[in-house]
């Protein structure tokens, strides 16, 4: 990495084929269709590692995501997003070309699309179990029924199921807590699974957050998981207790500019536009935006929680350092930083350097 002049993150492909390996004899081993989210890479050259152990299907959040792995020959794609009625016309030009599912989470989405689909199409219809973030409480049959109703006056629209993402799962406290998030989840995807079984017998329950798909290993009546960040995995979900420092395979390398020995602290060319500003909090309740790994005589070490990126600005990220550490970080080297959240902080490089020297690009790079 001895060329690398500027922020760059830089990811461990042996360790990123691991986590893809593991998650899909995870899949496998519970009779699960893997469809993994593409939106935390967004690579086409990442993508193709997941065919290597047997992924056809994949999960986008966006059509434009859709659109640049459909270009790629990915030809079974959901949109995990609510429908964005304003992009028909690229819909209609997808689903003419691939197996597209589609969500919905309202009437009047579907009733739109009803009337300007032009070719086949999935569909599944977002439910909240609780994260309240988008989607239709499961309780809610009424709207659901609702939406059905609308679905079933074209013929283009298949029905698939009810697809959802237990978020409530990333601020777990313990590992306890994500198993007892992830079984309220089931509870209530199960009761509407069965509500529904006997007016579409193939009716699906897709699922698609880190943690549980991590961890857990009961997925009654689930049938499909759609995780995607544990191709990189993170700070977040390591704190959760779903990875280990081990399986994080990303890392944020930054050049060092500046020291100020009078207050411990290290500055580094890598601020927000590269990081992002998700934090956490250390076990002092000190917010911190990344956890700081160094090279020490040939070995890699990672710093305790002392130290850590305390501030960030636009392109300037202060490290504190305890003094012990102090002497380690030299201006003009570089310095690697854990990400708090891998899919934001890819989402903001647009590139990627593998620790082979490989550059690979993402969408819209």
């Amino acid at each position: 990495m001895t060329n690398i002049t500027r922020p760059t993150l830089v990811i461990d492909k042996e360790i990123c084929l691991r986590n893809i390996e593991r998650m899909a004899q995870k899949a496998s081993d519970n009779n699960l269709h893997f469809r993994p989210h593409f939106k935390t890479h967004q690579s086409v050259v990442v993508g193709e590692w997941f065919r290597n152990f047997g992924v056809s299907a994949i999960t986008v959040s966006s059509v434009q995501m859709a659109e640049y792995f459909a270009a790629d020959e990915w030809d079974d794609i959901t949109i995990a997003f609510p429908l964005n009625v304003l992009e028909m016309n690229n819909i209609n030009r997808l689903a003419a070309n691939i197996n597209l599912n589609l969500t919905l989470e309202n009437k009047e989405t579907a009733e739109i699309l009803a009337k300007h689909i032009s070719a086949p199409a999935g569909v599944y219809i977002k439910v909240d179990t609780g994260y309240n973030r988008t989607g239709i409480i499961t309780s809610k049959t009424s709207k659901l029924d609702a939406i059905l109703e609308v679905i079933a006056t074209n013929k283009k629209l298949n029905f698939k199921g009810f697809l959802t993402h237990n978020g409530l799962t990333y601020s777990a406290l313990s590992t306890n807590e994500i198993f007892s998030r992830h079984f309220d989840a089931l509870l209530k995807l199960k009761s509407l699974k069965q509500r529904y079984a006997s007016d579409f017998p193939n009716v699906e329950i897709s699922i698609g957050d880190t943690p549980s798909c991590s961890i857990c290993n009961n997925f009654s009546e689930v049938d499909e998981i759609r995780p995607g960040n544990f191709v990189f995995y993170d700070l977040m979900q390591q704190s959760l207790g779903v990875c280990t420092f081990d399986d994080i395979a990303v890392r944020m390398v930054c050049p060092i500019v500046a020291k100020h020995p009078s207050r411990n602290e290290v500055v580094i060319y890598g601020g927000a536009i590269h990081l992002s500003k998700d934090s956490m909090q250390n076990t002092d309740g000190k917010e911190f935006y990344g956890r700081i790994a160094i090279n020490k005589k040939g070995e890699k070490k990672i710093l305790n929680e002392r130290n850590y990126v305390a501030r960030l600005s636009q392109e300037h990220g202060i490290i504190k350092v305890s003094q012990k550490n102090f002497d380690f970080f030299k201006i003009g080297e570089l310095v690697e930083i854990i990400p708090i959240h891998s899919c934001l902080t890819a989402n903001l490089a647009r590139r990627y350097l593998t620790t082979q020297g490989e550059e690979i690009k993402m969408i819209n790079s």
